[in-house]
């Protein structure tokens, strides 16, 4: 499947000044650029700064960051699903997964994260793609923000909601394991009725398991 890139860009006034989201962006640029060191929610900043770096230069990766002149500030990566996980297992070439997003504590509550995932889908390339994300409390920083899972749940859905994405139900064990974890997704416009029943499929495995 052709993975088309079209990049977009916007710039976001916010009380700390004005941001630039765009994206996607290559490897080489990201390279060049400063990757701010409260970006730590995945992995240390070094390391998170080499994966986004790799998986830009993937045929279907996509990375799209908040810039603060050189500085990263803020991502979300778009990627196959990890081969371990059972999205993975439909060999579906035209399902994708936002697999991180990340915006540094400074920039929190000023519309960044609603602002990349609409930038995100500013490119018509996604309305040929199933695009999932995986949601599970763990990841959230409870800590950083004093929110419970409740309220942090609400946060992330609206910012989710603000790409398209909504809930989507499913017998997935992990997801399963906390009713705060979630599966949203948003299916493209172009997307064939066969690959959204595979979609379902993959939702619900374990329905006929006794």
């Amino acid at each position: 499947m052709e993975h088309k890139k079209t990049y977009n860009s916007l710039e976001l006034e916010t009380k700390h000044g004005v941001v630039v989201i765009e994206g996607p962006i290559y490897g080489k640029e990201l390279s060049e650029l400063d990757f701010h060191e409260d970006l730590v929610a995945f992995r240390p900043p070094a390391q998170q700064h080499k994966a986004i770096t790799e998986i830009a230069d993937l045929p279907e990766g996509r990375i799209l960051i908040v810039r603060d002149e050189k500085m990263i500030v803020g991502y979300v990566t778009f990627l196959y699903p990890d081969p371990l996980e059972r999205w993975s297992e439909g060999n579906m070439e035209n399902l994708i997964e936002l697999g991180a997003i990340e915006v540094i504590p400074k920039y929190r509550g000023s519309g960044v994260g609603k602002s990349l995932l609409r930038v995100s889908m500013m490119d018509d390339a996604f309305e040929d793609f199933i695009v999932i994300t995986t949601e599970y409390y763990w990841h959230w920083d409870l800590k950083g923000t004093g929110l419970n899972v409740w309220e942090y749940r609400k946060i992330m859905e609206k910012m989710m909601q603000a790409g398209g994405l909504e809930y989507y139900a499913t017998d997935d064990p992990e997801i399963s394991s906390h009713p705060a974890n979630c599966l949203m997704a948003k299916i493209g416009s172009r997307v064939d009725n066969e690959s959204i029943q595979q979609f379902d499929q993959l939702r619900f495995m374990n329905r006929y398991m006794y």
